[in-house]
């Protein structure tokens, strides 16, 4: 079934440092007490929930059916603006651990209703989880922590981070204690503190996605485009052979790249084609296995 109306809500929860993860929640419009799955989105890297036509993927998966929570990692340096990098502070330590608690702390805040739908409720046991590029790495590790999650689709996921850090990049962390990186769309110059390469390396076991996608035997699905520029389908390829699970699919796009041919912002009437190819395999994978 198709819904022809959704509604959108936005809020903020606390993560376990108390600062402040904001969301979105969208929802099909339905007879009041419908109890619909659950979809979770992971943006990446320098990413944040309204990049992009990620907000237009939201209003898809909604009104296929699904009640969408995309939320803003706390430490992802975007703040109450929710366009720009304007908290550089946080995003200099932003963590692969702290990420993973974030994703904890938003399905803490749906069990225990603080994020919730005056429009439909939202169905505990049915939760299914979605990520981009390093999102999609977190949405690996989170799916193998957090039993909640039933169900799992990756875009563009990063397999290993720890294989990300460049040796400039470690040095820096070793002589300096930061290193820095260069926001490619608006040339703002981002620092960031050794604690985010520490914390990965000690922590590996259960922070790389490659690592914990041996535990996961959910229905799980990696999608990438094969002239990635940012992270190689390559990747990709290897979360889906190391992916013990039974109904597990991989699908490489031809021709396009780490973002499936959008751009922030985006205004084009219309999604590449290869872009909405992408989406259908997402929402067709979720009402198989997430309904």
């Amino acid at each position: 079934m198709s819904f022809s109306s959704i509604s959108k809500q936005m809020g903020q929860i606390l993560s376990t440092e108390n600062l402040p993860i904001h969301y979105d929640l969208l929802a099909p419009v339905t007879t009041s007490g419908t109890v619909l799955p659950v979809i979770l989105f992971l943006h990446g890297f320098k990413g944040f929930k309204d990049w992009g036509a990620f907000p237009d993927v939201y209003e898809e998966l909604a009104r296929a059916g699904f009640v969408v929570v995309a939320f803003n990692l706390s430490l992802n340096g975007v703040g109450k603006n929710l366009m720009e990098f304007d908290e550089p502070e946080r995003f200099r330590r932003q963590t692969l651990s702290q990420d993973l608690k974030d994703v904890g702390s938003v399905i803490a805040a749906i069990k225990s209703k603080e994020i919730s739908s005056d429009k439909v409720v939202l169905d505990t046991d049915r939760i299914g989880i979605l990520g981009h590029s390093r999102g999609g790495h977190t949405a690996v590790t989170a799916a193998a922590e957090f039993a909640e999650i039933q169900c799992l689709v990756t875009w563009a996921a990063v397999a290993d981070y720890n294989k990300r850090w460049g040796k400039e990049m470690v040095d820096d962390w070793i002589k300096k204690g930061y290193t820095e990186i260069t926001n490619s769309r608006t040339g703002q110059v981002l620092p960031l503190d050794r604690v985010v390469y520490d914390d990965a390396i000690e922590n590996a076991e259960k922070l790389i996605a490659l690592n914990r996608v041996r535990e996961l035997y959910i229905p799980s699905m990696f999608i990438a485009g094969k002239d990635d520029e940012a992270v190689p389908y390559s990747d990709t390829e290897k979360l889906y052979r190391a992916s013990p699970s039974d109904e597990k699919d991989i699908r490489i796009i031809e021709n396009t790249g780490h973002t499936f041919g959008i751009s922030h912002p985006f205004e084009e009437t219309d999604f590449p084609p290869e872009f909405s190819e992408v989406i259908d395999l997402t929402e067709g994978w979720f009402l198989d296995h997430l309904r």
